[in-house]
C-alpha cells in the first residue's frame, strides 16, 4: 500500500484519532492522577500517535512519510527542549548561588502578602512586557513569586496563575513580541494594526483577572517581614547576589536567543555561587581535593541533576532543593511525543477535514469568530505547540474570514486572543509542559487560576457577537 494514491481523510477518519487520543489521556490521569506526566502521559500520546499512523496508511500515506512527519515535529520542538535544558542548569546554579532566594528577599521588602496574587500578575505582566518573553519571565520571577506564595503560606498554584496571567499579558503587547509578530504575519496584517486591536480585548481581560486575582487575595499565614529576616539570617543576602538575573534581563532585552540567555544566566549563577557562597558549594560538592576543581564538581554537578539545600530550615531547602538539566527529561519526553503526534496529524490534514464543515456552516461573523476561537483551543490541544497552532489555526479561517468580507486582523487578534494564550493550560503543549517545569506547580493544579487566559477568548468572542471591532474589508461583498 506504499504507493498506493493518498486520499482525503473521512470524517469518521479524522475524528478517530481524537477520539483515541482522548480516550488515553482520560485513562493516564484517571489511572495515575499527578504522576501522569511521569511517563504515563507520554505513552498515551504515544499510542495516539501509532493511531493516527494507521489511519494514514489506511488513506493511503506510506509510513515512511509518517514517520518523516512525526521526526519533523520532533525537530521543531528542539528549541524548546533545549530551552528547558538550559532552565534546568540555569534553576540549579541559581538556587546554589541564592540568586532566586535573593530575590524572593527583595520583593518581600516591598510587597504586601495580603496582594501577593494581585501584585505577581503585575509584576510579571511589567517584566514580560519589558523583555517580551512570557517564558523567561516565568522561569525567572515567576519562580521566586512562586517560593514566596510557599514561605507565606499562600497558594502556589494560584500565584502560578497570576504570574503566567501577567507574563503572558505582558509579552503579548510588548513591541518585541515574537507571538505578536507570528500572528500578524500569517495573516498578513501590519504589526501595529494587529497590536492597536489587539489591546480592545486584551487590556479588559487583564483588568478582569487582576479584580479576580485581589478578591482571591487571602492573609498570610506567616509573617513577611521574619520570612525576610530568616532568609537573610541563613543565606546573607546581598544585591551581588541579583546579578544573574540582570545578566539573563539585559541578554533578553537585546534579543539574544532564549537558549543562549538561560545557559549564560546558568554560568553566571555557578560563577556567583563560586564567588559569593564558597561554603555552600564546598559542602555541595561532598569531595575533597583541590579547592578549584571541587569548585567545578559542585558547578557542574548543580547544571546537571540540580541542588540539593542542607541549611536545616524545612521551607528552605524544599525550595532550594531543585533544578539540573536531568529534572527536565520528563517534560521533554512529553513535549518530544506530544510533537510527533502533531507532525502526524498536520501531515494527514486532520484538523483541515474535521473544522471544513463547520466553517461552511458559519453565517455570521459572530459564529465565524467563534469558530477560529474553537479551532485554536483544538490546534492547541492536537499540535501542543503555540505557534504551530497559532498558524495553522489562521491558514484553516483565513478563506472563510476573506469571503465575508471581515478584514484579516480580526482573524490575527481571534488567534491571539485563543491560541496565543490557552497552549499554558494543556500539560502536554510545549508551553504547559515547560511553565508546569519551571514553577514547580503542575498544569493541572495552576489552570484554573491563569485568567487571562479564559477571559481573552471570552471578551474575543463578546465582542464579535456585539458586533465590536469587527472590521469590513473594502470592495468585498459579504457572505453570509
Amino acid at each position: 500500500m506504499e504507493g498506493a494514491e493518498v486520499r482525503p481523510l473521512t470524517f469518521a477518519e479524522a475524528l478517530l484519532p481524537i477520539v483515541l487520543g482522548g480516550l488515553f489521556l482520560g485513562a493516564s490521569f484517571l489511572l495515575f492522577a499527578a504522576d501522569a506526566t511521569k511517563g504515563p502521559l507520554q505513552t498515551a500520546i504515544i499510542c495516539a500517535t501509532a493511531g493516527a499512523m494507521l489511519i494514514g496508511r489506511r488513506a493511503g500515506h506510506g509510513f515512511d512519510a509518517l514517520r518523516e512527519a512525526a521526526l519533523a515535529g520532533i525537530v521543531g520542538g528542539f528549541g524548546t527542549m533545549a530551552v528547558l535544558f538550559a532552565v534546568g542548569a540555569l534553576l540549579g546554579t541559581w538556587a546554589m548561588s541564592g540568586t532566586l532566594l535573593a530575590l524572593g528577599y527583595y520583593l518581600l521588602q516591598v510587597l504586601t502578602p495580603d496582594l501577593l496574587y494581585l501584585t505577581s500578575a503585575l509584576i510579571a505582566a511589567l517584566v514580560g512586557f519589558a523583555i517580551a518573553s512570557a517564558w523567561t519571565t516565568a522561569s525567572t520571577v515567576g519562580i521566586c513569586l512562586v517560593g514566596i506564595a510557599l514561605q507565606v503560606g499562600l497558594d502556589p498554584a494560584v500565584t502560578a496563575g497570576a504570574v503566567i496571567s501577567g507574563a503572558y499579558f505582558g509579552d503579548k503587547l510588548s513591541p518585541r513580541s515574537k507571538k505578536s509578530e507570528l500572528a500578524a504575519a500569517v495573516a498578513g496584517v501590519d504589526r501595529a494594526t494587529h497590536d492597536r486591536e489587539a489591546r480592545w480585548t486584551s487590556v479588559p481581560a487583564f483588568v478582569l483577572a487582576l479584580a479576580c486575582f485581589w478578591w482571591l487575595g487571602e492573609p498570610a499565614s506567616r509573617d513577611a517581614v521574619v520570612t525576610a529576616a530568616l532568609l537573610d539570617a541563613e543565606l546573607q543576602i546581598t544585591p551581588v547576589l541579583l546579578l544573574p538575573l540582570a545578566v539573563v534581563i539585559v541578554l533578553a532585552v537585546i534579543g539574544l536567543p532564549p537558549f543562549m540567555t538561560m545557559f549564560t544566566g546558568a554560568i553566571v549563577g555557578g560563577l556567583v555561587a563560586i564567588v559569593m557562597k564558597t561554603p555552600f558549594v564546598l559542602a555541595f560538592a561532598g569531595i575533597e581535593g583541590p579547592v578549584a576543581l571541587v569548585m567545578v564538581k559542585a558547578v557542574w554537578q548543580a547544571m546537571a541533576t540540580g541542588y540539593v539545600s542542607t541549611t536545616g530550615v524545612p521551607g528552605l531547602d524544599a525550595f532550594l532543593s531543585r533544578g539540573g538539566m536531568a529534572y527536565m527529561l520528563d517534560t521533554i519526553w512529553l513535549i518530544a511525543a506530544a510533537m510527533a503526534f502533531g507532525g502526524v496529524i498536520e501531515r494527514l490534514g486532520l484538523l483541515h477535514r474535521l473544522f471544513a464543515p463547520v466553517i461552511a456552516a458559519v453565517r455570521s461573523p459572530g459564529a465565524l469568530v467563534t469558530t477560529t476561537v474553537g479551532a485554536s483551543l483544538a490546534t492547541n490541544l492536537l499540535t501542543a505547540d503555540q505557534q504551530t497552532g497559532t498558524s495553522l489555526a489562521e491558514r484553516i479561517l483565513g478563506p472563510a474570514f476573506a469571503a465575508r468580507g471581515i478584514q484579516p486582523v480580526v482573524l490575527s487578534r481571534a488567534a491571539a486572543d485563543s491560541a496565543g494564550v490557552t497552549s499554558p493550560l494543556i500539560p502536554w503543549n510545549s508551553c504547559g509542559a515547560y511553565l508546569a517545569a519551571a514553577l514547580g506547580v503542575s498544569t493541572i493544579a495552576y489552570a484554573p487560576y491563569v485568567l487571562f487566559a479564559f477571559f481573552s477568548p471570552a471578551l474575543t468572542i463578546l465582542f464579535a457577537w456585539a458586533g465590536l471591532r469587527m472590521l469590513r474589508s473594502p470592495r468585498v461583498r459579504p457572505v453570509g
